[in-house]
């Protein structure tokens, strides 16, 4: 369904979901050429939901999929991929010997810390074009926004 730009802006806008799908898609875009110019060429779109909801402190599957608002299956299909990559490694949780927390391994610690740095980047460049303090607010409009809607994931 295709929804017209909105006519009461200035100056005219793409619909709020144009404008997230886009930004997204560029924002993927930018990251996954960063991430391949750094020697990650192994890293595969679909491995973005996965590496930036995981954290550094250790997470559990299930955590991870309700974060990353993937199915359990597609989170553990997408983990088993990074582990076999050398990414991601699973260890035994403290609080639950049955469980296992999944961490980034060494390799893995360095692709966050490449892609922090990338999404610092984007956010400085993004910011100086509508001027930082308008970013920002728009970025904490978003925030705002999800945060109203009491859906899982608010905070990463």
């Amino acid at each position: 369904m295709s929804v017209p730009p909105s006519r009461d802006s200035t100056p005219p806008r793409l619909p709020v979901g144009q404008l997230l799908a886009r930004l997204l898609a560029e924002f993927r875009r930018e990251l996954m050429a960063e991430a391949e110019s750094h020697g990650y060429a192994d890293i595969r779109l679909a491995h973005l939901q996965i590496t930036g909801n995981l954290g550094t402190k250790g997470i559990r599957l299930t955590a991870l999929a309700a974060r990353a608002q993937l199915s359990l299956a597609a989170t553990s299909e997408l983990v088993n991929e990074l582990q076999g990559l050398g990414y991601l490694e699973r260890r035994p949780d403290p609080s639950d010997a049955r469980a296992k927390l999944i961490f980034p391994s060494p390799r893995g610690l360095q692709l966050l810390r490449e892609a922090s740095a990338k999404v610092r980047e984007l956010e400085q460049l993004w910011g100086s074009y509508a001027g930082r303090d308008r970013f920002e607010a728009a970025l904490q409009t978003l925030q705002d926004v999800l945060d109203a809607t009491g859906k899982p994931g608010g905070q990463a």
